[in-house]
């Protein structure tokens, strides 16, 4: 008997597709879902819906938090119609989504965009248990291991000196990998970077030029999605924008812990001498 498509259901085991499970190509818009309790593939058939959370059994089609009483019993769901799986919370706690992006119960329910997307269910406490959602597009077989692949490394930016220090001296939470970061004030950036290298002539304005010059690059280049410069209609402050920019810096591995390790030990060789 020949298969032609996915069949509405199949339950694949530890990431790997279970014995007998069909091979061959996967219809456009499968949606493939996992949680460390199981993994399954759905065809994308008009008004199907499998729902997630703590319950095992027929309330749901896959169970993730399963010892966590702060996730519910039934937590979420996706659904497919208008040719797109629709993500909706249905629990009593929040739902995050990728680049902070939060999901509630009165959330309009969030299209899942062809490829992959983290759900983080947020349980009692801290913890937050992961539900991996993947979207086959045209040509596409679905999720695989791609262990031999070379690594894609983080785009990481080009930057003077003037800027690497003038910037690692303002993001000095951020990489400490504090939890709540905030940058360093101008006043007492200028202190520092005076006392590091005075002979550059450190004010506040110069700091303020360096940093300037890297949002509207970044900005520029089109690739970051986070607001870098301000509008002429918007009222987005210095502070704001400059956390934007040194997450961005952070994220992509740009500026590192070692390049603040520097910074301190030469601050610190200047106290022994004073």
């Amino acid at each position: 008997m020949r298969h032609d498509r996915a069949p509405s259901l199949a339950w694949l085991a530890s990431g790997q597709e279970a014995a007998g499970s069909p091979a061959g190509p996967v219809v456009p818009g499968t949606l493939h879902a996992r949680s460390l309790a199981g993994h399954l593939r759905v065809a994308p058939d008009i008004g199907r819906t499998i729902s997630f959370g703590r319950s095992r059994g027929p309330e749901n089609e896959l169970t993730v938090g399963r010892e966590d009483t702060g996730v519910s019993r039934r937590h979420g769901e996706v659904s497919y119609h208008d040719r797109s799986w629709w993500l909706r919370n249905t629990g009593q706690r929040l739902m995050r989504l990728p680049r902070g992006q939060l999901v509630h119960t009165s959330t309009d329910p969030v299209p899942l965009a062809p490829g992959y997307t983290p759900v983080f269910v947020r349980g009692f406490g801290y913890r937050e248990h992961l539900v991996e959602l993947y979207v086959t597009d045209h040509g596409d077989t679905g999720p695989r291991a791609r262990d031999s692949a070379e690594t894609v490394p983080p785009r990481r930016w080009p930057l003077s000196d003037a800027e690497r220090l003038a910037l690692v001296v303002l993001g000095q939470e951020y990489l400490r990998y504090d939890l709540e970061p905030r940058p360093l004030v101008y006043r007492r950036a200028v202190e520092q970077l005076r006392a590091v290298q005075p002979e550059y002539g450190w004010t506040e304005r110069r700091v303020q030029e360096r940093v300037s010059a890297v949002r509207r690059r970044l900005d520029h280049s089109g690739l970051v999605e986070a607001k870098l410069l301000r509008d002429a209609d918007d009222d987005a402050s210095d502070a704001t924008l400059t956390h934007n920019l040194l997450r961005e810096l952070v994220d992509s591995t740009t500026l590192v812990p070692p390049d603040l390790a520097a910074l301190e030990l030469a601050l610190d060789a200047l106290d022994g001498e004073a």
